[in-house]
């Protein structure tokens, strides 16, 4: 029988919208805003951020199975604080990961001050994120963090705390009332709803096969991750899962009143080619693969478009047990662009 838990805290989007604001693009987050954010670094901190976030990981299990109740972000600086600062990166990975090969490796590469082309093959599946294959000179700058990895996790602490001052101590406290409220409605909706139904919702249309297979799924909100989710398996049989809970009233960039979600809607529908896959969506549910063949378009093609219509929730995707994605047409979420957009037209309030 699977048993859902519920985990809260503003650290999931601590380290959440530090992805987001390097990565604007890929969350719908406008991309001068973005920079306005990152310019409050210095120099020195801007570079090694934008040189750390391509391997660092959001770690959700790690904040997951910290013993402590609040998990505010000041909270989760004072635990990654008590760490020694050799171990604070690898701490953050999924000890799925983190194997006694992996971690073997990463001490000879300390105590050898080398790295081999062995090695490198050793760490690429812990570093691989992406669908894109991991090029080996990137593979190569990632493991020179082994050399002096001490002196790395004291750069990283202290990048964490200057971001927590000059940011998110402030956005912490706009955020922690939609937070309280995202988990009080999803708990409620878990009351009378089946869990693949109540997931479908959260994640703004994801669905998982033989979801019965998990002994345990736990959840927690996040407002900067909305409209997409997070997911991870803590251990084989349980299921981590991190859903947006903004609401489509509330803008991630703050002051804005023209609903967010309308003006990513309008953008993506202002597409030929994104016009023409909700039109074979809406015959039934297809793989990329599929589209591709349709369109005449290459896969990595399509899927940029099928992407760019799941952010903004007019598609849903299905993944299989063996690892297959079947996208469909999500009607409720066309409609209610229109309704929004016709709501915005006829409002005297702006």
């Amino acid at each position: 029988m699977t048993v859902i838990h519920w985990d809260f805290g503003s650290a999931y989007d601590f380290f959440i919208s530090l992805v987001v604001i390097h990565h604007p693009d890929r969350f719908g987050l406008r991309g001068a805003w973005a920079a306005g954010v990152r310019s409050r670094f210095s120099p020195e901190e801007r570079q090694f951020l934008e040189e750390a976030i391509n391997f660092f990981p959001v770690p959700i299990s790690w904040i997951n199975q910290l013993p402590i109740e609040n998990k505010s972000a000041r909270a989760i600086l004072d635990a990654l604080a008590a760490l020694p600062p050799e171990k604070r990166l690898i701490s953050l990975y999924k000890p799925s990961r983190m194997t006694e090969e992996v971690i073997s490796t990463i001490n000879q590469i300390h105590s050898n001050q080398m790295i081999t082309s062995e090695d490198l093959e050793i760490l690429r599946p812990v570093f691989q994120r992406r669908s894109t294959p991991l090029k080996t000179r990137d593979l190569q700058r990632i493991a020179e963090v082994f050399l002096n990895p001490g002196a790395f996790g004291e750069s990283l602490l202290n990048l964490m705390q200057a971001y927590y001052q000059v940011f998110f101590e402030e956005e912490e406290e706009r955020i922690l009332p939609s937070l309280k409220e995202g988990i009080f409605n999803a708990q409620k909706q878990a009351e009378i709803q089946p869990f693949t139904e109540l997931l479908e919702d959260l994640s703004h249309g994801v669905k998982l096969e033989n979801i019965e297979q998990y002994k345990k799924i736990t959840l927690a909100p996040s407002y900067w991750t909305s409209p997409l989710i997070f997911f991870n398996n803590p251990k084989p049989d349980e299921l981590l899962v991190v859903f947006g809970c903004r609401q489509e009233t509330e803008n991630l960039v703050p002051g804005e009143y023209v609903p967010e979600s309308l003006v990513l809607g309008l953008k993506a529908l202002a597409d030929s080619t994104r016009l023409r896959i909700l039109h074979y969506l809406d015959q039934g549910a297809t793989t990329p693969s599929d589209l591709a063949r349709r369109l005449r378009l290459r896969a990595p093609t399509v899927i940029h478009h099928l992407n760019t219509l799941r952010l903004v929730g007019l598609v849903q995707v299905t993944l299989t047990a063996n690892g297959d994605r079947r996208y469909s047409l999500r009607q409720e979420a066309v409609e209610d662009t229109f309704a929004q957009l016709n709501s915005v037209i006829k409002t005297d309030t702006i």
